[in-house]
């Protein structure tokens, strides 16, 4: 299948490790000029380097971004579009906030993590519009498995996390007159450095190791392991491309059979 993204020009957050360098893998791959960002520069650099290595044909930029700083994203994405014309394509992704009970999370833990898993994606999706009305667009919110369930413990990413869907399933109704489709893709058990950190924490709190806790989720899984970072990202790179021309306001989870909700 042709997934027509030769050329296209995507712009993809928190992309210097876990998820948001899968998916950029894989854009990469299948020709797409690239624009890459997160906190690290050096890491965006290193992440450069291997997606041109991977022969797809297509450019790719880097940005050192804060999604928490507005001008940061002012300045990401204008420098998208000067680099490459255009931007086609939008992956909002973002680290996860901290786990923790409901009283035991502050003010600044609830503003931080709004900042960070909201209105960042808020302002970026304003941000390209312009850019996106007039040819369509494709954008992809990652999320969590918590947009269908509630994940014990992580209280602030249920919160927001579903408020990210929420604002996808209503953009796009707003959003499909101009030809722009969103989506949201809710990964569960991916093996990336977030889970690990989440295994080590709920590890600590029990009192056991992570092999013990990841053998606990593994047999929650119908597919007795825990995803690859690459398998998610060709679920996304597909709601991204050309083949996907139908699908909008969809939630997709990505997690092996793991969520029992309808």
């Amino acid at each position: 299948m042709d997934m027509g993204l030769r050329g296209k020009k995507a712009l993809v957050l928190a992309s210097s490790r876990g998820l948001g360098k899968a998916v950029a893998s894989q854009l990469a791959l299948e020709g797409a000029d690239v624009m890459l960002a997160s906190r690290s520069e050096d890491k965006l650099a290193a992440v450069k380097e291997e997606l041109l290595a991977l022969g797809g044909g297509g450019r790719v930029e880097y940005v050192a971004t804060d999604v928490t700083r507005k001008e940061d994203i002012a300045a990401l994405i204008q420098t998208t579009a000067e680099q490459f014309g255009q931007i086609d394509i939008l992956v909002n992704n973002s680290g996860g906030p901290p786990s923790g009970s409901f009283e035991s999370l502050t003010d600044e833990d609830w503003e931080r993590a709004f900042e960070l898993n909201m209105l960042s994606y808020v302002r970026l999706i304003r941000g390209v519009l312009p850019h996106m009305k007039t040819n369509g667009g494709h954008i992809v919110n990652i999320a969590s498995t918590s947009v269908k369930q509630p994940i014990p413990g992580l209280i602030l990413s249920n919160t927001f996390r579903t408020g990210v869907f929420g604002l996808a399933k209503t953009l796009s109704q707003e959003l499909a007159p101009y030809g722009i489709l969103i989506n949201t893709v809710a990964p569960g058990r991916i093996a990336t450095d977030r889970i690990r950190e989440l295994d080590t924490a709920r590890a600590e709190q029990n009192g056991v190791s992570e092999d013990e806790i990841a053998e606990q989720f593994r047999k929650e899984i119908p597919l007795a392991r825990y995803g690859e970072p690459e398998e998610f990202a060709k679920a996304v790179v597909f709601l991204l491309s050309g083949a996907n021309t139908y699908i909008t306001g969809a939630s997709l989870v990505v997690d092996g059979g793991m969520v029992r909700a309808l």
